[in-house]
């Protein structure tokens, strides 16, 4: 079972959401790294459940403890490990779907694969785990601070619903919205599309916008371990994400060679390009333009209202859930994407330094 993640910066993350906690191991960050406990929880608090009416229910003050690899409020390049104890697992209300598989869920794929599952919340399958991905991305984060390289994500479209761009300011904190929406207009139709769905027992997916601003020229590599290829996987990984898309993204394919290609240009011995169509990334690497891409979220597989599905034993059968679930998981991903952009960034910062003498 794959549950690390990174090659020099890395996570390795463990515990199931009803278990008693859940928890991780961060490899490979540099001694001598200033560590703001603080920030580790701020960001923990904009990914925990019960923030607000459009989110789950479930209560997680999601209080990290941090155990090893950090003295004096500095990393000692040691292994950081850390522990989140979950404290409002409610696994009765599971009970009902112990011999049942949810539609579009994990459930019947995990129980293939591995014979057993544990179906409280989906267990190791459960979304519960990225709050270990937000601790690694939060101190990621703190590293790449110290290169002056900037993440920013927010939400740019619920079900039909697309906010306007050019309302779009990277320099603002949209965490006071509780879409996290730059345009009011479009967050109040949002907020007003997922609420009439949760009261009908239904979900609604939607599109997450990130940026990451300065990176300079050389990360990545040529060949498999692609910058974007990278970014990919790491978005790919998450709960429900469908789709990736950077730079000019399928839109390119509509394009001529003359229309797409980023054209370079000097000027003061600073090299750049007049577009960005390529997403900051060409042949794999960093050329020191703004990273941009879109990831994708699917519609919350467990909805609150009757479906049909099967059984351990080949039946058909009626299934109505119960349990505390998002009726959209996009808002409360965006610290989530922006996590795993880091841990994909410091990763492949601290692999550069390798590249050459």
């Amino acid at each position: 079972m794959g549950n690390t993640f990174g090659n020099l910066f890395k996570l390795t993350s463990f515990g199931e959401s009803h278990g008693s906690m859940i928890g991780g191991i961060v490899e490979g960050c540099p001694a001598g790294l200033e560590i703001n406990k603080d920030l580790i929880q701020k960001e923990l608090d904009r990914r925990k459940p019960g923030q607000s009416k459009v989110s789950s229910p479930r209560k997680e003050d999601d209080k990290v403890q941090l155990l090893s690899g950090i003295f004096e409020g500095k990393s000692t390049g040691t292994p950081i490990g850390f522990l989140i104890p979950n404290l409002n697992s409610k696994s009765q209300d599971y009970i009902n779907i112990k011999d049942v598989f949810r539609p579009s869920h994990a459930d019947y794929t995990y129980e293939e694969k591995y014979g057993l599952r544990d179906y409280r919340g989906g267990g190791r399958s459960s979304a519960r785990e990225t709050a270990c991905r937000v601790v690694a991305g939060s101190i990621a984060k703190q590293l790449l601070n110290n290169y002056g390289i900037k993440i920013s994500a927010y939400v740019s479209s619920i079900g039909n619903i697309f906010a306007d761009e050019k309302k779009v300011d990277l320099n603002k904190d949209y965490d006071s919205n509780i879409v996290r929406c730059p345009d009011n207009d479009a967050s109040n139709k949002m907020i007003n599309l997922i609420t009439e769905l949760k009261s009908k027992g239904n979900t609604v997916g939607g599109q997450i916008k990130c940026f990451i601003s300065g990176v300079k020229v050389g990360l990545g590599e040529p060949v498999f371990d692609k910058l974007h290829a990278d970014l990919g996987k790491a978005m790919l990984s998450i709960n429900a994400v469908k789709g990736f898309e950077y730079g000019s993204g399928f839109n390119g394919s509509k394009m001529t060679g003359s229309e797409h290609n980023d054209e370079f240009t000097v000027e003061n011995g600073n090299v750049s390009t007049k577009t960005n169509n390529s997403g900051g990334i060409q042949g794999g690497i960093s050329n020191g333009e703004e990273i941009y891409f879109k990831v994708a979220f699917k519609p919350v597989a467990t909805i609150m209202s009757k479906q049909n599905s099967i059984d351990k034993e080949k039946r058909n059968v009626e299934l109505n859930v119960k349990g505390r679930h998002d009726p959209c998981v996009v808002p409360r991903a965006v610290p989530i994407v922006e996590s795993m952009a880091a841990i994909v960034l410091a990763d492949h910062l601290l692999r550069n330094r390798t590249s050459k003498l």
